[in-house]
Order: structure tokens, then C-alpha cells, then sequence
């Protein structure tokens, strides 16, 4: 009897822990399908690099620090750009470090693989309906990385503005994107591939269709209806020099505070924002389509001595960039989407202009700064413990406003009326 009631005892205790331990322990039915529009997944576009070349890459520690830092900002899917740097493969080791770690921490992957023409990058004609030699070494080592990191890389995303037309050095035709991603959806048919991975690839909203009539080919309209959801990219920031109809101040806004003025002009920006969204929707409807568009790219730089500067659109600074990254996460919360925002951290290799916007969109800058956007989180000190580089999460004009606001300039472009028809 005793040793009957022995048994039963350790039984019930298995039980018990068993059960203690899935509370604790992170969902493993975890799919693209379930964190894609899930406000409980936040997403952000991820770089690690610190220095002003990539031919220095961040280290599998340096990363374990910016995923901490990241997941306490309540950050759990990442987005990278290409596979032919082991920046990609350090940052999957460091997810599992974390993980082991720590295991109620997530942190999912929307794997890149990055997609050029023939000759792109070199004085060779360009040949855009046939791969670079890269393209087919890209796609295998994403396929290599999915499987052999099942729990953490849920999407694939071939290319990265890869079909718009003003990507002049390397952009492809609609033809190679579908080649590619009818190829991954047919791997997971034949189960080399896991069958819950997503496969989109991540473009201006143009490219899909929410734009000019020029990209409206049938191989984007067999692409749209291949992919599992559509990834479009939306830079208002960009359009304040471009297509600026929908910046600066309105003529009924003279007599608002500069700060009216600016934040009228951000809620247009996001409204830009919308408008692309919707004609990608729209286009995608009309060929009788029925899938999920999350934001694949959209961002808003706080430095730029060029087009979006002072002496251009006026458009980069920390309380602009701060006002985005606010009204376009209550939209796509809202909306059930996911934002991909670009990006995290600064990174210094993009551009050689050490003032270029490319260098300037992270919301943490490379002295473990916080930028504006974040202030309320270093107040309510989710970063306290955690450090980038050995250093502290502190905040940018030390943590003063009134410091931050001798750089917020007001745009100067005056318009005249918008209108309840403007499509932007």
C-alpha cells in the first residue's frame, strides 16, 4: 500500500510540474499565421552593426545585448534583410542563447534573402529578368537557416525592394520574385521546407500595385495570389522631398503653435501612410485576392544634412521621428497589423555622409541612446540592467525637451488646401 501511495504521490507531483513548466514555458504552436497582426508581437526591422563597414560584424554577444534590450521594449519578431553575412547566423545563435537562457523569452525571424539582376552592382549591362549569380546561393542558405532553426524563423521574404523601378542598381522584374517564391512554396509541398513558414517578399507599395499603372503586370498579379501575405513598404519621410503634396502647413494652420503645426503635418504623413495601404488593397481586391498586407518597411529618420534637413523638407528630428513611430503603431494595432519599423538601432555603414538620414533611423542611437520615441520607457525603466556596448540605456539632449526642441524645425512648405478627395 505504501509503495502504491509512493507512486501515486510522484505521479501527481510529474503532473504538477509538468504543468508549472508549460505555464512558464513560451507556446511552441507558434506560426507566421499567429504572430503576423498580433499586437502582442511587436516587430521591428533589426541591424546589428556598429561600426561604419560591414565588413565588421556584430558578435554573438553583442546581439544577445541589443535582444534584451529589444524584448524588454516588448519586441518579439525581427526582420533582416539577407543571408551572405554571418551578422544573420550570429543573431539565430543568440535568439537560442537567449532562449536557453531564459525560457519564457521570445523572439521569431522574418528571414531575408536578398534578390539582384544579372550584372547588378557592376558596369555590365543590367539584365533584369535573370537572376544574379548570388540569387540561387541566397535562397538555399535561407532554406538552411529555416530548417535549422524551425522554432525561431516563421517567414521568408524574397528580396527587398527588389521590383521598384527606382532601385536602379539591381532591380528585378515581377518574373524573378515569382520564380523564387513559387520554388519555397514548393519545397514546403514537398516538406523540405516547413510547412508553416510564410513566404512573401517585401517591396514598396508600388511594386505591389498601389500605385502607378506601369507595375500592373500579370506577373505581379500571379505574385500577389503566390505569396502568403503581402509585405509593403510606406516612407512618407521620403515623399517631403519627392512628392511633398502632403506636407508642410496648410494655410488655415498659420495661426496654430509650432507644435500644432508640426503634429498636423505627421498626421498627414501617416494618412500618406494609409493611402498607400489602401490602394495595394485595393489593387489587390480587384484581382480577386483576399490576404493579409502587413507593413514590411516604414521609418522616420532623426538626423539628415541633405534632402530632409534644415535647408530641404525639414523633416528629421527626434520629436518628428517620435510623433511616426507613435501614430503608426496605434494604426496598425488597431487594424490588427504588424509594423515592421525601421529600425532599432543606428547603424553608420549605410551611408559615408556621416549626417546621411540612411544612418540616422534607429531609435536607439550608437552611444545606447534612447531616442525621443523611447524616453517613456527609459522613465519607466525597462531598460534598467541592460547595457549596449557597456553602456547604459540612457536618453538623447539629456533627457531634456527643451534641448531637443532647438533642433525641431517647422516644415516650411505652405499648401494651400487638402481636400476630402486628395489621394495624396
Amino acid at each position: 500500500m505504501k509503495k502504491i501511495k509512493a507512486i501515486l504521490v510522484l505521479f501527481l507531483l510529474a503532473i504538477l510540474f509538468s504543468n508549472c513548466k508549460s505555464m512558464n514555458a513560451v507556446p511552441t504552436e507558434m506560426t507566421a499565421e499567429k504572430i503576423l497582426g498580433n499586437p502582442n508581437y511587436q516587430a521591428m526591422c533589426y541591424g546589428g552593426y556598429r561600426d561604419n563597414t560591414r565588413d565588421i560584424e556584430p558578435t554573438v554577444s553583442q546581439i544577445t545585448d541589443d535582444l534584451k534590450i529589444l524584448s524588454a521594449m516588448n519586441i518579439k519578431v525581427l526582420r533582416t534583410y539577407n543571408v551572405h553575412h554571418t551578422e544573420i547566423s550570429n543573431l539565430l545563435k543568440a535568439i537560442r542563447i537567449v532562449k536557453k537562457e531564459n525560457p519564457k523569452f521570445e523572439m521569431y525571424v522574418m528571414l531575408g534573402a536578398w534578390i539582384d539582376c544579372k550584372n547588378s552592382w557592376t558596369s555590365n549591362p543590367l539584365i533584369r529578368n535573370e537572376d544574379s549569380e548570388r540569387n540561387p546561393i541566397e535562397i538555399a542558405e535561407a532554406v538552411k537557416l529555416a530548417n535549422e532553426y524551425p522554432d525561431i524563423v516563421k517567414i521568408i521574404s524574397v528580396g527587398n525592394e527588389a521590383m521598384v523601378k527606382w532601385a536602379w542598381a539591381y532591380y528585378v522584374e515581377p518574373s524573378i520574385i515569382l520564380k523564387w517564391v513559387n520554388y519555397l512554396q514548393d519545397l514546403k509541398k514537398q516538406q523540405k521546407l516547413g510547412k508553416e513558414v510564410w513566404i512573401t517578399s517585401s517591396d514598396n507599395f508600388a511594386s505591389w500595385g498601389g500605385g502607378s499603372n506601369e507595375y500592373h503586370v500579370e506577373d505581379l498579379n500571379q505574385l500577389i495570389k503566390a505569396v502568403d501575405y503581402i509585405s509593403m513598404h510606406s516612407y512618407p519621410m521620403h515623399d517631403t522631398h519627392y512628392n511633398p503634396q502632403f506636407w508642410g502647413v496648410l494655410d488655415v494652420e498659420a495661426q496654430l503653435s509650432e507644435r500644432e503645426k508640426i503634429n498636423a503635418a505627421m498626421i498627414r504623413a501617416r494618412d500618406y501612410s494609409i493611402a498607400q495601404y489602401n490602394g495595394v488593397l485595393n489593387y489587390m481586391k480587384s484581382l480577386g485576392v483576399n490576404k493579409p498586407i502587413h507593413i514590411g518597411e516604414t521609418g522616420w529618420a532623426t538626423v539628415s544634412n541633405e534632402f530632409y534637413g534644415d535647408s530641404g523638407s525639414r523633416a528629421t528630428d527626434e520629436y518628428k521621428s517620435a510623433m511616426y513611430y507613435k501614430l503608426m503603431r496605434e494604426w496598425t494595432n488597431k487594424e490588427k497589423m504588424s509594423l515592421f519599423y525601421f529600425e532599432a538601432f543606428d547603424e553608420q555603414w549605410k551611408d559615408k555622409n556621416t549626417l546621411g538620414s540612411e544612418n540616422h533611423f534607429g531609435l536607439i542611437n550608437l552611444q545606447g541612446q534612447a531616442k525621443f520615441a523611447l524616453w517613456e520607457m527609459v522613465d519607466k525603466g525597462i531598460f534598467n540592467g541592460l547595457t549596449r556596448d557597456g553602456k547604459p540605456i540612457t536618453k538623447t539632449y539629456n533627457g531634456k525637451e527643451e534641448s531637443l526642441w532647438l533642433d525641431v524645425k517647422t516644415p516650411s512648405t505652405v499648401l494651400k488646401k487638402i481636400t476630402n478627395t486628395d489621394k495624396f
